[in-house]
């Protein structure tokens, strides 16, 4: 199995959805489609904020 496949399907939507949001909140000008433009900084700070925000929502739901 590929290291970068999508386990589950039905969530790729709501993940490219996720990316775009953290990427405006950033100021990254995200695109759907290729990105090459982008730096590795733009592009390393919206899947570091990705996973922060991950953690974030996993911590919060843990304690309930």
């Amino acid at each position: 199995m590929s290291r970068n496949s999508v386990l589950i399907p039905e969530s790729k939507k709501a993940m490219d959805s996720f990316k775009m949001e953290v990427a405006n909140s950033l100021n990254v000008n995200l695109k759907e489609g290729y990105n090459g433009d982008l730096t590795a900084r733009q592009a390393g700070s919206i899947g570091g904020e990705m996973v922060k925000r991950m953690i974030a929502y996993a911590q919060n739901n843990m304690n309930k």
